[in-house]
Parts: structure tokens; sequence; C-alpha cells
């Protein structure tokens, strides 16, 4: 059996204002396997955000041990998570993030510039092509954002995210600024990128209709996981008897 892809034990998250202290995370342990789809949820102040930031890689606990494709993390300092980031995280935000004069080519490459991958501005092309017609945007590849739907521009956004191959995309309300029929489209997406690709996607959404399409989800209330559920795969209906057989 293969180690897990995310380890966390007792993960604690405490921010100070003034003299007060504010329990965000209160003993988060959970393990998220390899190729897993995770939808986190909860409400409002419930910790997800602040789990997700250390998840990331964006932030790191007070308190506890994360490991991230078999490196403890959870002490490095900052410049040593950046290069964690760049080179195994994948993300993915609400607000897409592009650049408003690059084109979408363009966009997907410019991660490649920031790590120490080796290859050559051709290979970098090549890679970033292949990513754009993956997402289905291999005749828009020399447009800008404005030329673009909501639609488009998060698959751009998705794209990028997947250039340097990292083995965990994490996505933050990646569908709340999109209509329901884009909705469905980025999540369909997402299933095909989780079960063709083998990438692990953790998510995080209020939404209970996004988090349906995980194959598992986690709920967190106070600081704490509430509920760890894994969705059950549909069972095939029995074939109807034919007439006459």
């Amino acid at each position: 059996m293969t180690d897990p892809l995310i380890k966390l034990h007792d993960i604690r998250r405490t921010f100070h204002v003034g003299e007060i202290s504010v329990h965000v995370l209160r003993g988060i342990s959970l393990e998220i396997e390899r190729g897993g789809y995770v939808a986190l949820t909860g409400s409002s102040g419930s910790g997800k955000t602040t789990l997700m930031n250390l998840l990331g890689c964006l932030d790191r606990p007070t308190s506890g041990e994360y490991w991230l494709d078999g490196v403890e993390v959870s002490k490095m300092s900052s410049d040593a998570r950046a290069m964690i980031r760049n080179k195994k995280i994948g993300f993915v935000f609400q607000n897409f993030n592009l650049l408003p004069r690059t084109t979408a080519l363009e966009q997907v490459m410019m991660p490649l510039s920031y790590t120490n991958v080796g290859l050559s501005d051709r290979e970098a092309k090549k890679r970033a092509v292949e990513l754009l017609r993956m997402v289905g945007l291999g005749e828009r590849m020399d447009h800008r954002p404005s030329q673009l739907s909501g639609g488009q521009q998060q698959r751009v956004a998705i794209a990028r995210a997947l250039i340097n191959q990292p083995p965990v995309l994490f996505a933050d309300e990646p569908t709340g600024n999109l209509d329901s029929h884009t909705t469905v489209e980025i999540l369909e997406m997402f299933d095909r990128l989780n079960r063709q690709e083998g990438i692990t996607i953790v998510l995080v959404t209020h939404d209970p209709n996004v988090a349906g399409h995980a194959r598992r989800n986690i709920r967190m209330r106070d600081g704490l996981i509430e509920e760890d559920t894994v969705r059950k795969a549909a069972v095939p209906e029995p074939e109807k008897a034919q007439v006459g057989a």
C-alpha cells in the first residue's frame, strides 16, 4: 500500500489579535491518498480556508506535522515552502488571477520561469500547448482574458496550475464566479483530470452541489473535522430482460 500524498497529525493554528488568541484549527489529523478527489466544506469561520492555506504551503501551523509527498513541510521557512509550492502544488482560484495583457499560452507557460525544470523554450511551449488542448482551448491560445468567457478563463487557470506537473491541485471556490452550465463543465474537467490523469484534487466549496462531485467530503466545524465521508460508487442497474428471451 502506498503512503498517502497528504498526512496531517494534530494540526493547530492560532492567530493572535492583540491579547486575544483565536484558535482557528484545534487539532486536525487526516490523510489524503494519491489520486483522491476531496471536497472541503463548512460554514464561514469553520476553518476550511485556513486549512487550505496550510495544505497549500501558504501558511504553516502553530503546532502539528504536515507531510506532503513524503516531505515534512510544517516547519519549513517561507522560502522553502515556496519551492514546495512551485514543484508540488497547483492552485485554482475563484477569480482566475490572469494577467490582462497576456495571452492564454503565455499565462500557462509563466510558472515555468519560477522553477528550475530545465526545459528549453520550445519544450515549455510544447507542454503549454498540450495542456491548453487538453482543457479544450486549442483554438484560443493567442487570446487574452478579455477575449475569453469566464469558463474559458478558468480553463486557462487550470492549465497554468498543471504546467509544473504537480501531484496535487488545490481549488478554492473554483466555480464561484461561473454560471450553472459552466460550473458543470469545469467540474466535469476536474473529474477527468482526477480519473484519467491521476491528479489528486482538493477543493474548498460552500456549495453542496459542487461538493457532491468529489468522492470524499470533509466537513469542518469550529476548527475540527465534523464529518468525513466517502461517496459510494454508483451501482449499475441490472440489465432488463429482452422481450422474447
